[in-house]
């Protein structure tokens, strides 16, 4: 299985830099708020046919890397 992250792309010139599903203009956030929306998986699937299951865990998985990345700094 190849890393899900690699279905993930940041190009200054799309989303003005966000990072988005590789060759759509679709970014991690808005998968992300859509499934905070209660969104499913398939009606993300229906009503953006060029995401896939696979786009949607790449975005989880990338938003659960960046979080682990975040430290509190506690004066």
């Amino acid at each position: 299985m190849t890393n899900p992250l690699q279905r993930i792309s940041i190009n200054p010139e799309v989303r003005f830099g966000k990072p988005c599903i590789t060759g759509t203009r679709i970014a991690v956030g808005d998968i992300l708020s859509w499934l905070a929306s209660g969104m499913t998986y398939k009606e993300i699937e229906e009503d953006y046919p060029d995401i896939k299951e696979e786009d949607i865990m790449a975005a989880l998985a990338f938003a659960a890397n960046r979080e682990a990345m975040v430290k509190i700094l506690v004066g």
